[in-house]
């Protein structure tokens, strides 16, 4: 595997911010506007997903990027109940929720194989490389 300089070569963090941008899209409807705050907080846990990415990548730490990639992966299943919640209450029509929620499950497990992998790895991270 080439050695990733950046977050945002991270296959699972390009697919997490099409995926906010995505939901970012669905909340634009008419139907959301009276519900503010399930709106904001979708689109919050949405933006979690690809920010606790990119923070622990940032974090230089093989430990603590395992940390935030699990708070990322829970932030999927919060925007999975969260796509319930909207579909239930006629927000969204069935294909987008089916569409959505199995792009979120999807991301997820990506997420889960990435963190199977970092924990099999003997490399600490850049913080400890002299240590290493």
């Amino acid at each position: 595997m080439p050695t990733i300089l950046k977050f945002e070569e991270l296959e699972i963090w390009k697919q997490s911010r099409m995926l906010s941008l995505k939901i970012f899209q669905i909340t634009q409807k008419e139907v959301f506007s009276r519900e503010y705050k399930f709106k904001e907080q979708i689109k919050s846990s949405a933006g979690s997903v690809m920010d606790n990415i990119a923070e622990g990548f940032d974090r230089s730490s093989r430990l603590e990027f395992l940390n935030f990639l699990g708070i990322a992966k829970g932030s999927c299943g919060e925007v999975r109940s969260q796509l319930y919640r909207a579909f239930d209450q006629q927000y969204i029509s069935e294909k987008e929720f089916d569409e959505t929620v199995s792009q979120y499950e999807q991301l997820s497990a990506k997420i889960a194989a990435f963190m199977n992998y970092l924990n099999k790895s003997p490399i600490k991270g850049q913080k400890f490389r002299s240590r290493q």
